[in-house]
């Protein structure tokens, strides 16, 4: 499509992994059983919460939400990787392009503003108990929770919405698997100045601040920890934290690569590596995380699928 004297991009060409033949069949099996284990894994996680009236609480409340966020992200990325692989190349048009942006960027914000959210409730539950009730009440768990979903999508709807007032009129080839803003800038033909500068307010609201608020949380828990007497007590204390923690710090680590440090040279090919781990590993591994390291979790999961020949029957205990 021809505007003036310049050719409108219609599509673009996604690169691929490798173009080895063996590779890419290990690739589409490594990617189908990742995807296969993440939707299997956080469906599972929401399952089990939703038929267990013991887990209907704010803990348990902002995991389901965590689990959706890691279904409807994994399957914005994989169903079209793996179109990919089997075809042996890939393209996706550009309106597929900008949806793919939007609901990538959309459900990645939500995620980091959910992780805050549980750090709150975590803060709440170990340094502020005799207040969690009020503090932690279902008004305000729903209010945050809608929050997180709402806040993020105004912010992508911002991104998507500058994305498409520029102009691709050149290269239509991302060096990525993925429709992303920082690969996407690079292809423009128009001015980037407002996309960068919403880019950095962004950065720093959704990477900055909310990192800033969780290490905030986690420092008065720890503070809070250690002031216990007991051993026991402190184990207990530590152990239904240990997994957001762990959960926090691999989710950070690959954002903050991916949008603040330059999309430019030999980061854009770690960059893939980097966005399988918050796009593909992270969600698959959150559900282990939080299952294998909560013994609540697993009680829950031996009623939904009780093991023959112990009638469904286990012995409930606190978070290990």
């Amino acid at each position: 499509m021809a505007v003036g004297n310049r050719t409108t991009v219609v599509e673009f060409v996604l690169q691929g992994f490798s173009g080895d033949p063996w590779l890419q069949a290990f690739f589409l099996a490594f990617f189908l059983f990742l995807y296969l284990l993440a939707l299997g894994g956080n469906a599972l996680i929401v399952l089990a919460i939703s038929l267990n009236p013991g887990l209907h609480t704010p803990m348990y409340f902002f995991l389901t939400n965590l689990a959706l966020l890691d279904i409807v992200c994994t399957s914005t990325v994989l169903p079209k990787l793996l179109e990919g692989l089997v075809a042996k190349g890939s393209t996706i048009s550009y309106g597929g392009c900008m949806a793919q942006l939007f609901f990538l960027t959309w459900f990645l914000g939500a995620e980091l503003l959910l992780l805050t959210a549980m750090a709150y409730d975590r803060y709440v539950a170990i340094c502020r108990p005799l207040h969690y009730s009020m503090l932690m009440s279902w008004p305000v768990c729903v209010l945050l929770a809608g929050s997180v979903w709402v806040v993020s999508a105004v912010s992508t709807s911002v991104h998507t919405g500058l994305m498409v007032q520029l102009h691709f009129c050149g290269p239509n080839r991302i060096q990525h698997f993925l429709c992303e803003i920082p690969t996407l800038l690079l292809l423009s033909c128009s001015p980037t100045t407002l996309n960068n500068i919403m880019i950095v307010i962004a950065d720093i609201y959704f990477g900055v601040v909310n990192f800033l608020l969780t290490m905030l949380s986690y420092g008065c828990i720890i503070t809070s920890i250690l002031c216990i007497r007991s051993a026991e007590g402190k184990r207990r204390a530590f152990s239904t934290c240990s997994s957001h923690l762990l959960v926090v710090t691999l989710y950070y680590s690959t954002v903050i690569y991916t949008y603040i440090l330059p999309a430019s040279g030999s980061s854009l090919e770690n960059g893939k590596v980097v966005a399988l781990l918050y796009t593909v590993v992270s969600p698959t591994l959150n559900p282990l995380i939080y299952s294998l390291r909560n013994t609540d979790v697993k009680v829950a999961l031996r009623k939904v699928f009780p093991a023959p020949g112990r009638g469904g029957r286990a012995s409930v205990s606190g978070p290990s």
